[in-house]
C-alpha cells in the first residue's frame, strides 16, 4: 500500500472529512495524531495539517515540530493549521471582532495553481474564533473573503500552503477542486488508490502476513465481515475459517438467513448459538457501555472457546473499518471518543490469537466497492449497517426476551416496509429503538399502557456524519399503524429527526 498523504490531526471533528474527500480523488491518505506520527516519512508526498477546538494563543495549545516536513514535502495547513503556522513563524494571529463560522465566499484569489479552476466568489466554510491579522514570514496572500482579510496564503521559497476555511465539508463548493489542485497539481500525489488496486495489494501483504497459518473470522452477515472473509478467502483459501454466532440480538430470523446467504459463496462457515450466553451476560445491565463491553467479552470468550475447537488456528480476523479505527482514538489522541468499539483495540493475554483486519483502513463506501471489484451480490452489498452489539443499544435501558421480540418484531415491520416501498436503498441506515418508557393509549374500547418506539433512517456517505431521511408522511402512517396493529406491546410510534452531528445514528 501507497501511503502517499499523512494528515496530522489536532482533535477537529473536521478531521474524517479531510481524509474521505482525499481517497474520492483516489488518493491513499492516513490520518495520525499531530503528537503521534511516523517518524520515517519517506512513503509520504504530501502532509495536510488539519483544524482544531483549541487556539494557537492559548497556553494549552497543540504544538508540533515542522522540522521534518516544512520545505521537504508539500505541506497544506487548514484552519488551526493555517493559523498555527502564523502564530510561530513570524505572524500573527488574534481573537476575532466577529464570529467566523459558516458560510463565506471569495472576494479575492490571487491566480495560482493553488486556485484553478476555482470561482472568484467560491462559497467556503468558515469555522474559528481567532484571525491571521498578519502572514508569517514570507507568506504571500492568496485570497480573501469580505470579513477575512487572509483567508488563504503560501510561503514563498516553499511548497507550503495554507487556508483559514475548511475544504472537506460539502458547504465549500470548490473545496474538492482546491485539494485536487494541491494534491495533484502541486505535490504530484499519484492517483493509484482504486479498488482493484487495494485489492490486488491486499491479498498480496495477507499472504504474506499469514503465510500457511489458520485464520477464524467472525461473520456477522453484513458488508464489512463478508468482504473480510471473501478477501481473506481469496488470499488463504481453505485456512479460512468462519464463524457466525447468534448473540441473541440479531434481527427477526437472521441467523437462519444469514447461513443460508453465505451457503453458496464457497467459505467455510459454522453456526454458533449463544443466545443463552449473551442474555446472561446483559442480565441487569442498563448503562450503555457496559452492555457494550459485556457483549464484546462474550464475543471473545465465543470466538476463544470456537477457536481452540480448530486445530492449530494463529490468527483472529475482524471486519474493523476505519471510522472504527478513528471513532476509538483517546482525546489525547486527541480526537475525542465517541463510543467503545468491541471489533477494536487488543485481545486479552489468556488468548492467544494474533489480530488481521484487513479492512481496518477502509471507509465504508470504500468497502462496498471493493466488494463489488470482488464480485459479491449487490444485495449483500447493499445492506445497511448494522452495529455490533446488535439490538442491545437499540433496547435503551435492560435487556430481556420480552424486550428483543418486541423490538425484532418493529424491526421487521420497518425494514420490510423499506424495501417493499423502493425506499431502502435510497437510506443509508435504518433501526427501531426501543424506549424506555410506556404512554397512555387506547385499543377498541380499552385504555393501554404499552411501549414507545423510534423509527431512525439516515442517510451518509461513512457514518461518520448523518442527515435524517425525508420519508414520505403516507409510509411512515402505514408503518406507524402495521407495528401498533401486529406488534403486541407497542401503541405509539415516533420518528427521529435529528442530525449527526449533535445526535449519533445510534441512541447508545
Amino acid at each position: 500500500m501507497q501511503h502517499n498523504v499523512l494528515i496530522l490531526d489536532f482533535g477537529s471533528q473536521y478531521t474524517q472529512l479531510i481524509a474521505r474527500r482525499v481517497r474520492e480523488l483516489n488518493i491513499f491518505c492516513e490520518i495520525f495524531p499531530y503528537n503521534h506520527f511516523p517518524t520515517d516519512l519517506s512513503p509520504y508526498k504530501a502532509v495536510i495539517l488539519g483544524g482544531s477546538p483549541y487556539s494557537v494563543r492559548s497556553e494549552d495549545a497543540l504544538q508540533i515540530d515542522l522540522s521534518n516536513i516544512r520545505g521537504k514535502l508539500p505541506l497544506l495547513a487548514v484552519c488551526y493549521g493555517a493559523q498555527y503556522l502564523a502564530h510561530f513563524s513570524g505572524g500573527e494571529v488574534a481573537a476575532s471582532n466577529i464570529r467566523e463560522y459558516g458560510r463565506a465566499n471569495l472576494s479575492y484569489i490571487k491566480e495560482e495553481v493553488f486556485f484553478e479552476n476555482v470561482n472568484v466568489n467560491s462559497q467556503v466554510w468558515m469555522s474559528h474564533s481567532d484571525t491571521i491579522k498578519h502572514l508569517p514570514t514570507n507568506g504571500v496572500k492568496l485570497a480573501s473573503t469580505k470579513d477575512v482579510e487572509n483567508a488563504a496564503y503560501k510561503i514563498d521559497g516553499e511548497t507550503t500552503y495554507a487556508i483559514q476555511f475548511h475544504p472537506e465539508v460539502y458547504h465549500s463548493t470548490d473545496g474538492k477542486q482546491i485539494l485536487e489542485n494541491f494534491l495533484v497539481k502541486i505535490a504530484h500525489v499519484p492517483q493509484n488508490f482504486t479498488p482493484n488496486a487495494f485489492v490486488e495489494d491486499c491479498v498480496k501483504e495477507l499472504q504474506e502476513k499469514v503465510k500457511g497459518d489458520k485464520v477464524v473470522l467472525g461473520l456477522s452477515g453484513g458488508v464489512d465481515s463478508t468482504v473480510a472473509a471473501v478477501l481473506l478467502h481469496k488470499a488463504i483459501g481453505k485456512n479460512l475459517y468462519c464463524i457466525f454466532v447468534n448473540n441473541g440480538l440479531l434481527r427477526k430470523n437472521e441467523f437462519e438467513n444469514v447461513l443460508h446467504q453465505y451457503k453458496d459463496m464457497g467459505l467455510n462457515v459454522k453456526g454458533v448459538d449463544a443466545t443463552a450466553r449473551f442474555m446472561t451476560a446483559l442480565d441487569g445491565l442498563e448503562d450503555p457501555e457496559a452492555k457494550r463491553k459485556a457483549i464484546g467479552n462474550a464475543f471473545i470468550e465465543v470466538f476463544d472457546e470456537e477457536a481452540h475447537l480448530i486445530e492449530d488456528v494463529t490468527w483472529l480476523a475482524q471486519g474493523t473499518i476505519y471510522p472504527d479505527v478513528i471513532e476509538s482514538v483517546s482525546v489525547k489522541g486527541p480526537s475525542a471518543t465517541i463510543k467503545s468499539h468491541h471489533n477494536v483495540g487488543g485481545l486479552p493475554d489468556y488468548m492467544k490469537l494474533k489480530i488481521v483486519e484487513p479492512l481496518r483502513m477502509l471507509f465504508k463506501d470504500e468497502v462496498r466497492r471493493v466488494g463489488k471489484t470482488l464480485g459479491i451480490d449487490p444485495e449483500l452489498l447493499g445492506r445497511h449497517p448494522f452495529p455490533g452489539p446488535g439490538l442491545s443499544i437499540r433496547i435503551l435501558g435492560a435487556i430481556t426476551p420480552e424486550k428483543v421480540r418486541i423490538l425484532q418484531e418493529v424491526d421487521a415491520v420497518f425494514i420490510n416496509g423499506l424495501k417493499e416501498h423502493g425506499l431502502y436503498d435510497k437510506v443509508w441506515q435504518a433501526g427501531a429503538i426501543l424506549l424506555p418508557v410506556n404512554s397512555v393509549g387506547v385499543m377498541g374500547d380499552e385504555r393501554t399502557y404499552e411501549k414507545v418506539v423510534a423509527l431512525r433512517a439516515v442517510e451518509s456517505t461513512d457514518g461518520m456524519t448523518a442527515d435524517w431521511v425525508h420519508l414520505p408522511y403516507e409510509f411512515l402512517m402505514k408503518i406507524s399503524n402495521e407495528i401498533i396493529n401486529k406488534v403486541k406491546g407497542v401503541n405509539r410510534v415516533v420518528y427521529d429527526i435529528s442530525s449527526k452531528p449533535p445526535a449519533t445514528i445510534e441512541w447508545e
